[in-house]
């Protein structure tokens, strides 16, 4: 009885054959989850605390209490099918876990870090066993609890990586200080967890069969380790290499690769591990990010985890009823047991994160992020329920646990972990306040190569000299595709050799780009090169991380338009545009935002060009355009520049010297007369006269440069009505209009909300042009951490 065949129309029961009923059931779970989603996303919950509270209501504890709906959609003939595609589903979905898995990263954690991760394990471990030791002397425990204790201890040691990094996604702070401590710890710890699973197997194969049988099991667990990373690996890197890097696999290679994640699976299972596990050591080696890992992730991720998984903890729901766990036997020790593990877990992190030099508030959110729980935990109840070891009531309180201290741990670390802290109100110098003969510090963001020649040549127009050096950050930004963990390094050593060769080849062009502009101004330009490998929604966080770290006076990020040669917009990153607006308003520095229509593309004008390039200002006041203001005077000693300064005045301000800005006063001091510079007031009365000021710009400008913000006032009444972009600022957004055929560059001073304050004493970068040796350190001590 699989296929009704029509039976409804005969007064047949659809749900009496298998087909029908899985395909209800599996109907019916999705919206019951996507339901109770809705509500608790809110609360800052996962989709795997969705899933379970989902399968908990529809089971015995909920709408299964019904026998009539139990029987109805849930029969007990209907369960071995749903259960079947359940770990089918859940199987290819530990395969896209292990794809998350970096275990290289176990090379790159710091000393600290793997001193917390193994903390944060051995300390809930030994509470545990000890506790499961000590607690039949001292209270009546019954047999079946005096066994699974063990379980549970060993259980609560664990935090997983794929718990961590989806809990740490979830909240926005994966590629944050804390977020990558607790990247490297549950690394350790997953590793302890497996050591720990191979030992036990080995002692319980030994007991229940032969002595011999132990180490028969870790040899073909072996052989099976062999065979993946010598033989599987290699085919599947020779797929992996097939693929363009901008391009997606084809129909046939996803097949190979579903078809080898089915066969690792059957093979774990003949073995006596879980089918899960052997897809999910395949995944660990499957070459992480784009293009491989993340095609696979994109084709199997929807349709396994968001239509089919919530089937294998709706199962789960089944089976628990929390109205009978008050009636089994020592309970109340297992319920100790369990809080005891998560005490041990908090202790275990908190204790050496605070001893390693991280603040109390950054350890105490740490602490609580190794304690959260999700999918793997949740799966290994439910195998150790279905195999008999650890009883209905037992499952239960974990599950319930679980649940409870997750849920309340998630909106807690929210509320008291923002990345953005430690550099929100911190100020690094402005160029306006900075020394003329001083280093500048300028950071630059690149999002793909079609960046590099405008902002190569927007350096080189900065005048680089031994005079005035300039110190180059060149920040290569890629969105974090087919891999959970984010990444923040510097790329090259001194010798501008790659440190990390499992990068894009991108990072070698955009290095070598800038590194040929720093040796063709040897002595005056040092570039220093970093990589970050993160999503598109934290990114902000590590050019403000950099920004703060290297004491940067601007960072120039790219537009999120670029333009096509009619002038047209060829393309629109809106995850660029949301980058950009987080840096505007976190950033501890100045920020600039380029637009680019292809004028800076060609240095021949500005290196050897017999004509000019020409700059203009657009000055209306404000400290905006005063540090706009200052890095127009930084081009000006270039032989190849022209500067025309325009000052926008208003027809009824009194035209005299008591009105000029400082900046403006200083400007016509030392500049006006000088062959290369132009200075111009436009007096208007509205914003037509501004409009009309504005386009007369078009005819004599290569790159306009202005304020990001101003006054409002007559001279901008009404254009600021029809704004687009925000992040330009009105007069900005008005000149990135396909009106404007020049390249644009938008300042920003001070972010909103911060005072400025002038930075420490920095020493001046090397001249090298190759980046520094060693890695990336943060003051609280997060280079320690690897």
């Amino acid at each position: 009885m699989v296929n009704s065949k029509g039976c409804l129309w005969s007064g047949g029961d659809p749900f009496a054959f298998s087909l029908p009923l899985v395909l209800a059931q599996l109907i019916f779970i999705f919206f019951v989850t996507r339901i109770t989603f809705f509500l608790i996303r809110p609360l800052k919950q996962s989709m795997v605390s969705a899933q379970l509270i989902a399968g908990v209501f529809m089971g015995q504890s909920g709408l299964c209490r019904n026998r009539a709906f139990a029987a109805l959609m849930f029969p007990p003939r209907g369960r071995m099918v749903l259960q079947t595609v359940a770990d089918l589903a859940f199987m290819f979905h530990l395969f896209v876990l292990g794809i998350h898995v970096d275990p290289t990263m176990v090379k790159r954690a710091g000393r600290n870090a793997m001193l917390i991760g193994a903390s944060s394990f051995a300390l809930p471990f030994v509470l545990g066993c000890l506790a499961s030791y000590t607690l039949p002397h001292l209270a009546v425990v019954d047999e079946a609890t005096a066994h699974l204790l063990p379980y549970v201890a060993v259980l609560n040691s664990a935090s997983f990586f794929p718990v961590i990094t989806s809990l740490l996604g979830d909240l926005k702070i994966l590629n944050s200080e804390i977020g990558r401590i607790a990247t490297l710890a549950s690394m350790v710890t997953d590793i302890c967890i497996y050591v720990i699973f191979v030992i036990g197997t080995t002692i319980n194969s030994s007991a229940s069969y032969s002595k011999w049988n132990g180490a028969l099991c870790i040899a073909w667990i072996g052989t099976f380790l062999i065979v993946v990373v010598f033989a599987v690996r290699p085919f599947v890197q020779h797929i992996a290499r097939t693929i363009p890097e901008k391009g997606s696999m084809k129909e046939s290679q996803f097949l190979v690769v579903a078809m080898i994640v089915l066969i690792c699976g059957f093979v774990a299972e003949s073995l006596g591990q879980p089918a899960a596990l052997g897809t999910f050591i395949l995944g660990m080696v499957v070459p992480e990010g784009p293009p491989l890992g993340s095609s696979l992730v994109y084709k199997i991720d929807s349709l396994c985890t968001g239509l089919l998984l919530p089937a294998k903890f709706a199962i789960s729901g089944l089976a628990m009823d929390i109205f009978a766990i008050g009636k089994g036997k020592s309970l109340l020790g297992v319920e100790a047991v369990i809080v005891l593990g998560y005490f041990g877990k908090f202790a275990g992190t908190l204790v050496p994160a605070v001893h390693f030099g991280v603040p109390f508030r950054d350890a105490l959110s740490l602490a609580l992020i190794m304690c959260c729980k999700g999918i793997i935990e949740a799966s290994l109840y439910i195998g150790l329920r279905d195999n008999g070891i650890i009883t209905n009531e037992a499952y239960a309180l974990l599950l319930i646990t679980m649940l409870v201290i997750t849920g309340a741990l998630r909106p807690l670390i929210w509320y008291l972990y923002d990345p953005s802290r430690r550099y929100l109100g911190y100020r690094t110098n402005s160029i306006q306040h900075l020394d003329p003969t001083s280093e500048l510090r300028i950071q630059v963001c690149i999002h793909n190569e079609d960046n590099v020649p405008s902002i190569v040549n927007l350096l080189e127009a900065s005048n680089p000299s031994r005079r005035r050096p300039i110190s180059v950050f060149v920040l290569n930004l890629m969105e974090l595709k087919g891999s959970a963990a984010a990444l923040l390094v510097p790329t090259h050593n001194r010798r501008g050799k790659a440190k990390l060769t499992s990068l894009p080849s991108r990072t070698e062009h955009i290095s070598n780009a800038f590194n040929i502009f720093a040796h063709r101004n040897q002595g005056s330009v040092a570039v220093q090169h970093f990589t970050s490998i993160v999503p598109y929604a934290t990114m902000h966080d590590d050019i403000c991380t950099i920004g703060m770290e290297k004491g940067v006076n601007i960072v120039i990020v790219p537009f999120h338009k670029q333009w096509a040669i009619d002038g047209t917009v060829g393309a629109n990153f809106p995850a660029i545009r949301m980058v950009n607006q987080q840096v505007l308003y976190k950033a501890p520095c100045s920020v600039g935002i380029l637009v680019d229509r292809g004028q800076l593309a060609d240095n021949q004008q500005i290196l050897f060009g017999h004509s000019f390039f020409r700059v203009t200002m657009l000055y209306l006041g404000g400290p905006d355009d005063d540090e706009a203001l200052a890095y127009c005077s930084r081009m000006l000693e270039h032989p190849h520049i022209s500067l025309t300064l325009v000052w926008l005045r208003h027809s009824s301000g009194n035209i005299d010297n008591s009105v000029e800005s400082d900046t403006i006063r200083w400007f016509k001091a030392n500049n006006i007369g000088a062959e290369r510079v132009s200075y111009k007031e436009e007096v208007v009365k509205d914003a037509v006269g501004t409009t009309q000021v504005l386009r007369s710009l078009e005819h004599n400008c290569d790159l306009c440069i202005v304020g990001r913000d101003h006054e409002q006032s007559e001279l901008t009444l009404g254009i600021n009505e029809w704004i687009e972009c925000p992040e330009l600022g009105f007069i900005g957004d008005m000149l990135a209009t396909s009106d404007y055929s020049f390249s644009l560059l938008v300042v920003q001073q001070i972010p909103p909300g911060t005072e400025f304050m002038n930075s420490h004493s920095l020493k001046p970068v090397s001249s090298s042009y190759y980046s520094s040796s060693g890695k990336y350190s943060h003051r609280s001590g997060f280079g320690s951490f690897g």
